[in-house]
């Protein structure tokens, strides 16, 4: 699935808030020892604060945001770095801007059902609350067959997802 003689990767691992990004991220960190970026830290305060107000993003709210994350992927891969970041990259328009990064982007869309995200929503801190589930799930447009990348049901433990993905990508050691 990816050309280990091309640009430099980018893992993107994406879903609706609550699937497990961050902690697989860590994973495929611990496994790969790729520097990672969560998204979150690159939206401005006026983001996190409509959010934790529980007011859903704008498309325009996104374009910012979206594309200061496609700019440091293309930094990265300026340096000959492979990366791994968290987004949740919910509609195609969204993953188009971050192929715009000067590396081959490929996503790990993580899938849930949704008792058992709001479970998982309401068992961490997070500005994210899980009244805003639902306008994620709403917004959500799964990768598709022409997009580069893989789908798992995250319902398992970090370490089994990771090791899939791994496998799905031809990146297992």
């Amino acid at each position: 699935m990816l050309d280990s003689n091309a640009k430099p990767i980018s893992l993107v691992v994406m879903g609706v808030t609550g699937t497990g990004k961050t902690t697989m991220a860590q994973e495929l960190v611990r496994e790969l020892g790729w520097p990672y970026a969560e998204a979150d830290d690159f939206h401005p305060q006026a983001n996190i604060d409509k959010m934790a107000s529980g007011h859903p993003l704008t498309d325009e709210d996104r374009w910012p945001w979206l594309r200061s994350l496609r700019d440091w992927i293309t930094q990265q891969a300026g340096k000959g770095t492979n990366t791994i970041v968290t987004c949740s990259a919910l509609k195609r328009a969204y993953r188009d801007v971050l192929r715009e990064a000067d590396a081959q982007v490929v996503f790990v869309e993580l899938d849930l059902d949704k008792t058992d995200i709001a479970e998982r929503m309401e068992q961490r801190e997070h500005f994210m609350p899980v009244e805003l589930l639902q306008s994620q799930l709403d917004t959500l447009e799964p990768l598709q067959s022409d997009e580069h990348g893989i789908r798992i049901v995250s319902n398992q433990s970090p370490e089994e997802l990771c090791h899939e993905a791994l496998r799905q990508l031809g990146l297992s050691k």
